[in-house]
């Protein structure tokens, strides 16, 4: 009897082995109902699965054709299985219902054409043996059930515990197959959804020693960035961050890698292949071991390029006059309040210059409007080459220009009204036409004393040019 006890021991091992060598949920299913059928004694097995509703399915049949053709794809509820396990005689984790039980449900039936014996201990054709499949936190995942025992008497004690251990493991077996092949699906969807987004995707190692090496990018960042995918995947975050943007790019990384930071987003530019400046928005969500440490940065980014560029064109519109290319009155307010500050901290006189065109109008009244705009831009880069580059040239209005200079009075701010005369008079060619214009600049000092405002300086320097333009005009 030890002999064969050990026979059949060995024979378990060897058919759970199988069970785990399975490389999907398919052949899982197959290696437990041929174990059944080639090395328990039994004629027929089948494997039923739950489904997440609630019905069961046959899914896997080793025997006669016929059984597979009678009960394959089967389905019922779980509940008429559930009904069948408690009516059944409770034989470990077996359930058996002996003929007498046999109910009218809805659960996979085949009838084999065997003869029925007046001997207690003979399995009768509608005896039934059902193994319940758990995973190992006690799921239930599914149900074998066999038929035909080899020489047709009802399963002995060995036969079966032999069943009963071979269940626990194809339990647990098909568990870790349906698991396995769900996270196969995970990531193919992944693999998918990362490899064909619209976006840049890119998959960013975390770890210290290798911090912000692309592990992994997707074609839409190589489009952008203009890299191939092994170009990319040599390089790091910070390889093709652009300079000035660098700092911010180590400091979030850091933050990744040494806090509870889930995710994070920022704009920045990366270096296109080409050297140019690629503006993107990044967002990026961090995974972490199963100790809270920062494994790697899942990170999508958007070609932001254009909306940025048209909202710097909508900035630059907001503080630059669109015909001139000068700062506007908004900006000219901000420069003279900073000339005040100066001139307060410093004690360090300023100038502000008011300029008016002399005679101007005649030349819109006379020649349109068109040539009086080509006028102003003259004048205004006139303007710009005569002041040195820590002053400012703005348009006020109309034929109205403003400069404001820090540090400057007595002689220099002479020299300076006699210069931009000299230039502002000086004869232009315009659409064919030779024009010759004088321009009346009223002065003040910008002395950053008490009550001294922006508006206080323009309205002193409007005056002082009023009082100084030739009365013939």
């Amino acid at each position: 009897m030890r002999e064969v006890s050990l026979d059949a021991l060995r024979t378990l091992q060897r058919l759970i082995g199988r069970l785990n060598a399975g490389p999907d949920l398919a052949t899982t299913l197959r290696a437990v109902v041929d174990g059944v059928v080639e090395g328990l004694s039994f004629g027929v097995a089948a494997v039923s699965l739950v489904h997440d509703d609630d019905t069961v399915e046959v899914v896997t049949v080793a025997g006669p054709q016929e059984v597979s053709t009678t009960i394959l794809g089967n389905r019922s509820k779980l509940s008429s299985w559930e009904r069948a396990f408690e009516r059944a005689h409770v034989w470990g984790l077996l359930r058996y219902e002996p003929h007498e039980l046999a109910d009218e449900d809805d659960l996979p039936s085949w009838v084999p054409d065997v003869p029925v014996s007046d001997d207690p201990d003979a399995w009768h054709p509608l005896d039934a043996l059902f193994a319940p499949l758990r995973s190992v936190n006690g799921d239930l995942v599914g149900i074998l059930s066999v038929d035909l025992p080899v020489g047709g008497r009802k399963p002995g004690s060995l036969q079966r515990e032999l069943l009963e251990m071979y269940a626990v493991q194809a339990g647990i077996a098909i568990d870790n197959a349906r698991l396995a092949e769900r996270l196969r699906a995970s990531e193919e969807s992944f693999r998918m959804a990362f490899a064909n987004a619209p976006i840049g995707m890119s998959i960013v190692d975390l770890a210290r020693a290798t911090a912000g090496r692309f592990m992994r990018v997707n074609e839409a960042m190589c489009r952008i960035l203009g890299y191939s995918r092994r170009e990319l995947e040599t390089l790091s975050v910070h390889d093709i961050t652009h300079p000035d943007d660098r700092p911010a790019d180590i400091e979030i990384l850091r933050r990744a890698r040494t806090s509870d930071l889930p995710r994070f987003q920022l704009d920045k530019r990366y270096l296109h292949a080409d050297g140019h400046p690629v503006w993107v928005a990044v967002h990026m969500s961090v995974v972490r071991d199963a100790a809270g440490a920062a494994m790697y940065g899942i990170s999508q980014f958007e070609d932001i390029s254009d909306r940025r560029a048209e909202h710097q064109e909508l900035t630059r519109r907001a503080r630059f006059d669109p015909l001139t290319g000068l700062v506007n009155r908004s900006v000219l307010a901000e420069r003279v309040q900073a000339a005040i500050d100066e001139a307060c901290s410093s004690g360090r006189q300023g100038a502000l210059l008011f300029c008016d065109l002399d005679a101007f109008k005649p030349v819109n009244d006379t020649h349109g409007h068109a040539v009086g705009d080509q006028v102003l831009t003259i004048v205004a880069k006139r303007l710009e080459g005569e002041v040195r580059s820590r002053d400012t040239a703005a348009r006020f209005g109309g034929d109205e220009f403003v400069v404001v200079a820090d540090d400057l009075r007595g002689e220099g701010l002479e020299d300076l009204v006699n210069r931009l005369q000299e230039v502002l008079a000086a004869p232009m060619d315009v659409a064919g036409i030779s024009l010759s214009l004088s321009a009346t600049l009223g002065r003040v000092a910008i002395t950053g004393g008490p009550g001294e405002t922006a508006e206080t300086l323009l309205t002193a320097a409007d005056l002082d040019m009023y009082l100084r333009k030739p009365r013939a005009s």
